[in-house]
């Protein structure tokens, strides 16, 4: 890795640190970095794993005030988050390689769409009175299923818990995308638990990534809700469509 390799896997960390404290998709940031850069795609899944966990934690801890009574609600669905996180990262190490390509163009799309639905998601949260504290066992449910993706590739998957948790549960859209942060760090945190025993990480990669996500997860916990959503959207669309073009013709 030469010096401007790492300078671009930092940057694209921090864009991807931001964004997973306010969109939740900076996987599509950083993983299509790392393929451009010529590495494997289950190497540059894995690695990038591990690498956004402090981002994910410093987003959390950026959302901490907003965090404040939630401690029931989240025991009980980061028990679904940790399950569904074990669930996919042993189906990324058990199922071949060949598999995990063929599938990550159609999950990247799938994730655009999710972020092109997003605005829509977002207005019909913002309706929506506070109250209700249990989604009950479906949303339970819905959550480990989203661990399971998660754990097995993780673009997008804070659109997926926003979503889920907005149409269960009534409350505050800031409340929810802080529970999206606790949720995520736990289903990544649960897979690299997974990865560091099971198979190779990269830790120049995963070092990079770290600390330019913690800055990110930082940054974009600041200031996320002043950043132009619209500019945002575009550039994860546009780096997430052209990801799944590479990975399709390659």
């Amino acid at each position: 890795m030469d010096i401007w390799q790492a300078v671009a896997i930092t940057a694209a960390a921090i864009a991807a640190g931001g964004l997973n404290a306010v969109v939740g998709s900076g996987t599509l940031i950083t993983f299509p970095t790392l393929l451009a850069f010529g590495y494997p795609p289950v190497l540059a899944n894995v690695s990038n794993n591990v690498g956004l966990i402090p981002g994910v934690l410093s987003a959390a801890y950026g959302y901490r005030r907003e965090l404040k009574g939630q401690r029931r609600r989240l025991v009980r669905l980061g028990v679904a988050s940790a399950t569904g996180g074990l669930v996919g990262a042993l189906l990324l190490l058990k199922l071949p390689a060949d598999a995990f390509e063929s599938a990550v163009p159609l999950l990247i799309l799938a994730a655009c769409v999710l972020i092109l639905l997003q605005p829509r998601l977002n207005r019909r949260l913002r309706a929506r009175p506070s109250g209700r504290e249990n989604g009950g066992p479906a949303m339970w449910l819905g959550v480990a299923a989203t661990g399971v993706y998660g754990g097995y590739f993780g673009a997008a998957q804070g659109v997926l818990l926003v979503g889920l948790l907005g149409s269960f549960l009534h409350d505050s859209l800031q409340r929810i995308n802080a529970a999206k942060n606790v949720l995520a760090a736990i289903v990544n945190g649960t897979a690299a638990l997974v990865f560091l025993t099971a198979t190779d990480i990269d830790w120049t990669v995963a070092g990079l990534i770290a600390v330019g996500s913690t800055l990110g997860g930082l940054l974009g916990a600041r200031l996320g809700r002043t950043l132009p959503a619209t500019a945002l959207r575009v550039t994860i669309l546009t780096v997430g469509i052209t990801a799944a073009v590479v990975m399709t013709v390659r």
